[in-house]
């Protein structure tokens, strides 16, 4: 975990590069239409600030094929580390594996890659989220009920990761719990709405609602505000939207990451590369989490 003495070191490591290019990092964000992943620029942007690094920052506005482009752009101006946030940890392979060619460490950040060299893997733990969520809904349904489960982006780790951690719970210690509906809302607070609102149809009984993101939880959320009926509701992030309705009492539950604090470790991570070179093995830094709840609602 990041410390000011290490930062301090690092800072210092970095007057001594001569050339400005060496300094400039790239960072591929897959979207910046999700408080989350703004919190995650902004997170890298004050670390490179502090650290005197400039930051190339890119929108793949969840599309692969721009993503793709995006990153084949930051290998061409050359920068010195590229921070790849995924759309898609497979499809973004061969860019991956382009910028491993042209000499450029990579460092993925929330999301993995299903292959190339990365540098580092900068992450909270999805499965533990996943499973902290499913504790927290068999605990509040006594272990017996109807689950929905909102699925993020298909091909992402984020998603693949949270729906393991929360599925592999509720078989093993919570089988009274039956999902009656999973389905992908592509970790879209509209699409979640839409997609909410198709399975309250649907589905005449459901106790609780797990999404692998706030913002699906928060489209759920409206839809089952608007039907009038009374199911829990738990989200992944813990983005300001979803707390506040988790303290009024809204949503039960919200699976809490520090996305600032992804992005300040991705960009000290590669200020590490610059100053030192990238290690011989992918490093692993996780980031922690909690579940945020409110327990004047109990």
């Amino acid at each position: 975990m990041r410390t000011a003495l290490r930062t301090l070191a690092i800072a210092s490591a970095l007057l001594l590069a001569s050339s400005a290019l060496a300094q400039t990092i790239g960072l591929s964000v897959s979207t910046l239409n999700n408080p989350f992943f703004v919190d995650l620029r902004d997170g890298a942007q004050q670390m490179a600030d502090e650290l005197g690094l400039e930051l190339l920052v890119t929108d793949a506005q969840d599309s692969v094929s721009t993503q793709i482009n995006d990153i084949e752009d930051l290998v061409q101006r050359g920068v010195a580390v590229l921070i790849i946030n995924p759309t898609d940890s497979a499809a973004v392979v061969p860019a991956v594996m382009a910028a491993n060619d042209a000499g450029i460490p990579v460092i993925a950040v929330d999301r993995g890659v299903d292959g190339g060299n990365l540098a580092y893997f900068i992450a909270s733990d999805n499965v533990a989220g996943g499973a902290s969520a499913a504790e927290f809904i068999c605990t509040q349904l006594e272990g017996v009920g109807a689950v929905v489960e909102l699925e993020g982006i298909p091909g992402t780790s984020a998603a693949r990761e949270r729906g393991e951690g929360f599925n592999t719970f509720m078989v093993e210690n919570c089988p009274g719990v039956t999902i009656v509906a999973r389905q992908t809302a592509n970790f879209n607070r509209a699409e979640g709405l839409s997609v909410m609102e198709n399975i309250l149809t649907a589905q005449p009984q459901i106790e609780a609602v797990f999404a692998h993101n706030d913002e699906m939880a928060l489209g759920a959320l409206q839809a089952i505000e608007a039907s009038g009926r009374d199911i829990l509701v738990v989200g992944f992030d813990a983005t300001d939207d979803a707390v506040a309705a988790v303290r009024e009492c809204r949503m039960g539950a919200t699976v809490a990451q520090q996305p600032a604090m992804l992005g300040a470790e991705a960009v000290e991570a590669a200020a590490d590369i610059i100053a030192n070179g990238a290690p011989a093995d992918t490093v692993a830094i996780a980031v922690g989490l909690e579940l945020v709840t409110e327990a004047s609602c109990d």
